[in-house]
């Protein structure tokens, strides 16, 4: 038998005229400090879905309903991704056209399509400018920043072709603070992230007749490693007092593909814990 003292002594304190309790809501139905969020179940392509900030969209996308499927060149840990989340693997390096097509097309032609792709692959390799060879060059173009016109293109024929339109499309692009940032030796990788912020608004032009929006996101410092092994320093440097995680990039993502939120578009959003607005002098 329940304890309800207290609620028998509160019936008797409000007396035989005055009205019952109810726990107050918002006008959505709410408890107050709570806010709610209807996210349809959607089929999703990560590309880079194996570990860090693409494992984290991937885990994310999976704990709103969807469907997922990633491709990664590291079967060890896509394997890993794909048992812990219940998404689904593709072993397939994105610089290979032919094999980011093929993923792909098995992708719908067991879906029927695709709502969201999040452009996640990418390498990053910082070498003297004299020592940095034209095929290195080439290889990291072909890893950032080419996959994102493959999987768009694919997606706009695809859905070109459907004989009953989807009206819901996301493309999400990951960026990074090095579009507007460089140091020495980092020419090629940004290069590609220029060239994925100058695509994204293109790609947005061309995609809006098929409902597609498409957006960027630059993380600045995302440790995807040991949190612990960070030093004070390393988080204060931050206004925001704090590296940032994968989860920081996973949860934009998830903002982006909101249905509700398609006014967003053709955009760059930054998350770095305030570091590029910062003012920084030598001293």
């Amino acid at each position: 038998m329940a304890d309800n003292y207290l609620e028998k002594k509160m019936e008797e304190h409000r007396g035989p005229h005055r009205p019952a309790y109810r726990p107050k809501t918002t006008p959505s139905g709410a408890r107050p400090g709570t806010v709610c969020f209807k996210f349809p179940p959607r089929r999703v392509f990560v590309t880079g879905g194996a570990s860090g900030i693409g494992a984290s969209i991937v885990k994310a996308f999976r704990d709103a309903g969807c469907r997922v499927a990633f491709c990664d060149t590291d079967r060890k840990a896509g394997n890993a991704t794909a048992q812990s989340t219940g998404a689904q693997y593709y072993p397939a390096d994105v610089a290979d056209v032919d094999a980011l097509e093929s993923c792909m097309g098995r992708i719908i032609d067991s879906w029927g399509d695709i709502d969201i792709i999040v452009n996640n692959a990418g390498i990053s390799r910082f070498t003297p400018l004299a020592e940095t060879s034209p095929a290195e060059f080439d290889r990291i173009m072909a890893v950032n920043l080419r996959p994102v016109f493959v999987t768009a293109r694919y997606l706009s024929i695809h859905r070109s072709q459907l004989p009953e339109r989807n009206t819901y499309g996301r493309i999400i692009n990951i960026c990074s603070t090095r579009f507007k940032q460089s140091e020495p030796g980092t020419e090629a990788y940004s290069a590609s992230k220029g060239g994925i912020m100058s695509l994204t608004h293109a790609l947005m032009a061309s995609l809006s007749p098929l409902g597609i929006t498409v957006n960027a996101i630059s993380p600045g410092w995302i440790a995807t490693k040991d949190y612990s092994d960070l030093s004070d320093a390393d988080h204060t440097q931050h206004p925001s007092g704090r590296v940032g995680t994968p989860d920081d990039i996973a949860r934009m993502c998830l903002f982006l593909a909101m249905p509700g939120n398609d006014f967003i578009n053709g955009e760059n959003i930054i998350i770095d814990g305030g570091m590029t607005r910062k003012m920084i002098y030598a001293d």
